[in-house]
């Protein structure tokens, strides 16, 4: 909102628009066309007295361009995603279709995306949520994971459980495949941790095992696991 020359500007969204009464119709059949090419429109009216329409300016919002092979990643992980924005629909799902996504919550308001990750997960989901705005923060708390952008705000940064180096979309995929590797490894040693204790101790308790054998069993064992969880490093994208 602003004050020009005398006049009472309002610059802001369609549903902006309705709250203040301005009628849309003189520029809706433009604003509908420029939306289905992909662009955000937001309204100009003069709200001096009567509320009245001034006019419309259109944004283009180009996606990453690491972001359709990012996307591609994460269902190849079995990651099914969402995209959850503020935008009108129009724009929305012209960006979606870009870029693979098959479901889309759009024109969604900040304390919205907390609701829908909660519908998310009410359905036995694991939810993992991407944002780096003020805005993301609350949902990002909220899900299982939120992951965090390094370029993005402070805020967004606090509330999440993960924050990416980069602003690169395709991190998100490299992260989550990085932390099913370490999950797997973790496995595999307890196994092994156990697996020695549990042929050890009883040979051990019944005198047929030798106690430098025993050690060195035990060293072995600690050998073991450390070069298992030492692969990782051979990790590549």
């Amino acid at each position: 909102s602003a004050e020009v020359q005398g006049r009472a500007l309002r610059l802001g969204s369609t549903r902006y628009m309705q709250e203040l009464g301005v009628d849309l119709s003189a520029l809706r059949a433009m604003a509908d066309g420029l939306q289905d090419e992909g662009r955000t429109v937001s309204w100009l009216a003069d709200v001096t007295s009567a509320p009245v329409l001034v006019g419309l300016l259109a944004f283009g919002d180009t996606p990453k361009a690491s972001a359709a092979a990012a996307v591609a990643r994460l269902q190849a992980l079995n990651v099914r995603t969402v995209m959850i924005t503020g935008d009108n629909r129009g724009s929305a799902r012209v960006v979606a279709e870009r870029l693979g996504i098959g479901q889309v919550e759009a024109e969604v308001l900040p304390a919205d995306k907390a609701d829908i990750v909660n519908r998310l997960k009410a359905g036995g989901r694991t939810v993992a949520m991407v944002g780096d705005g003020i805005n993301d923060a609350p949902a990002l708390a909220l899900a299982d994971v939120g992951i965090a952008m390094s370029t993005g705000t402070e805020v967004a940064m606090q509330a999440a459980g993960i924050t990416l180096m980069r602003g690169d979309p395709a991190l998100v995929a490299d992260a989550i495949d990085i932390s099913r590797r370490t999950w797997r490894k973790i496995r595999q040693n307890l196994f092994w941790a156990f697996a020695y204790n549990v042929v050890g101790i009883p040979l051990a308790a019944a005198g047929l095992l030798n106690p430098m054998v025993a050690g060195a069993a035990m060293a072995l064992s600690s050998v073991s696991v450390v070069s298992n969880a030492l692969m990782l490093r051979g990790w590549r994208r």
